[in-house]
């Protein structure tokens, strides 16, 4: 059973924007990485338990409330969402680790960048929550990036499938890795459209 003795509507908007810094950060966090070739995975680690304390609290907090600010099936979207935002960002970041993948090309770099912009866009999104008419250029520009990201994406693997001088190894790794770096900026404008509806639906 669902009660609620005092109104929380007001927590679940603090806890989606607690998410969605954690998403901005881990996505930054991940380009820093990229750019400058040094692991962020222990901090990628510590923010991926942290979005899932945060995710939890919101679970709870759903079972818990009688009147939700939104449906509670969109809440729970939302917050599995977001956390899905951090596991992806963490995951790129272990494998990087794992398949000691260096240097690091310029186009994983440049879908970094894609991704940390991606982030604060998100961020911005959520804090918009309530307000639907400031979303447009949002989601726009998140899907802006998105096209940056699958362009980039076609390039690299273009590039590393052309023949050239790339070791077998290299060629596996980077593979999965691009597949997973475009995953994860498709994943990101996933997140902008569950936005988009509910901010709309709730209006």
């Amino acid at each position: 059973m669902r009660l609620s003795l005092i109104p929380r509507q007001a927590r679940f908007f603090e806890l989606f924007e607690q998410e969605a810094a954690l998403a901005r950060e881990s996505l930054t966090e991940l380009s820093k990485s990229l750019a400058g070739g040094v692991s962020a995975h222990p901090r990628l680690r510590d923010l991926e338990h942290e979005c899932d304390d945060v995710a939890r609290e919101i679970y709870n907090l759903t079972n818990l409330t009688f009147s939700t600010p939104m449906e509670p099936e969109d809440i729970l979207l939302l917050a599995h969402s977001l956390d899905g935002v951090v596991d992806l960002a963490e995951e790129v970041s272990d494998k990087v680790d794992l398949y000691r993948a260096a240097p690091i090309p310029d186009s994983a770099r440049q879908l970094g960048e894609c991704l940390a912009a991606a982030g604060t866009q998100l961020e911005t999104a959520i804090r918009n929550l309530e307000n639907p008419s400031a979303l447009a250029p949002v989601l726009q520009e998140i899907h802006r990036l998105e096209n940056d990201g699958d362009r980039i994406s076609r390039e690299a693997l273009r590039r590393l499938f052309d023949g050239s001088q790339q070791k077998p190894a290299d060629v596996v790794k980077w593979k999965d890795l691009y597949d997973l770096l475009e995953a994860t900026i498709d994943h990101c404008e996933s997140v902008a459209e569950i936005i988009e509806t509910i901010a709309f639906k709730n209006a």
